[in-house]
């Protein structure tokens, strides 16, 4: 890739097929970028080199860091009862401010290049760049921005983009609380249109890879995010059926596909 990038990960204490999906999300991009791209996972509620060793062998370049403290302008719309995982994605705001910056959800895998992403990183004048989305989903900011469903499990920013500077010119004219992740995915929906409007990587691309309709069970074009990957353990049913053992069957199904696609061996299913 000709254009300087940096690509990041935020994990916490997700379930190990979330640390799986996370290796193959490093390796996806480390197949795409290549060395001269820069990688970083944060961490957040347990220490990197824990989070390093559940994820397994992944490049020596990426670098395993603590997310630290959230910027104060945000202190005003974090309640104490806070969803866990709100707001993970701004600490830090940004890691490479003067790369194209990446953002990857762990559980979103690539293995070749979006049409969009292609597009966000070739334009004379840059702009932002956010995954599309089969439902819209964009909590107490859903009436403030272009109807289209978008996701933020794919974020790219140009270099030199304020990030922090558009998320308080948004929360300046919607001054709401982010109780949860929609709330926090609706609020950078709308900043990274402020200018323009965002690319979007559509879902032809990189599916919305689920087993709980509209979402598909079915992996993209050149990638796939597995939303809910990540619980420990999902409190419902789906047809009669444990939501999680879904999941979990939707996840092992493509996995030894999703190996292949990255270039590595498939190991043993992991215990969990």
């Amino acid at each position: 890739m000709i254009r300087p990038l940096g690509v990041r990960w935020t994990i916490g204490d997700v379930s190990p097929r979330g640390f799986e999906a996370l290796r193959l999300s490093i390796w996806g991009a480390w197949g795409l970028f290549g060395p001269e791209a820069r990688y970083a996972v944060v961490v957040n509620g347990m220490a990197p080199d824990a989070a390093h060793a559940r994820t397994g062998p992944v490049p020596d370049a990426v670098a395993w860091q603590t997310a630290g403290g959230l910027p104060d302008f945000l202190d005003n719309h974090l309640g104490g009862d806070m969803a866990e995982g709100v707001a993970w994605k701004f600490a830090p705001l940004r890691l490479f401010p003067d790369r194209y910056e990446l953002s990857l959800d762990n559980d979103c895998i690539l293995w070749d290049l979006p049409v969009a992403m292609r597009a966000w990183l070739e334009e004379a004048e840059p702009r932002c760049l956010i995954a599309g989305d089969v439902t819209l989903a964009h909590g107490a900011f859903t009436a403030f921005t272009r109807e289209e469903p978008r996701n933020a499990g794919i974020r790219g920013l140009p270099p030199g983009y304020d990030l922090g500077a558009a998320l308080r010119s948004v929360l300046e004219a919607h001054p709401v609380p982010l109780a949860s992740e929609l709330d926090e995915q609706g609020l950078q929906v709308v900043a990274l249109d402020l200018d323009r409007p965002a690319h979007v990587v559509s879902t032809a691309d990189v599916s919305i890879c689920s087993p709980f309709w509209p979402k598909t069970p079915e992996l993209g074009r050149v990638g796939a995010h597995f939303v809910g990957l990540n619980a420990h353990a999902l409190p419902w049913t789906y047809y009669d059926r444990s939501a999680t053992e879904c999941v979990v069957e939707n996840w092992t199904r493509h996995r030894p596909e999703l190996y292949r696609r990255v270039g590595l061996m498939e190991p043993a299913l992991p215990d969990g």
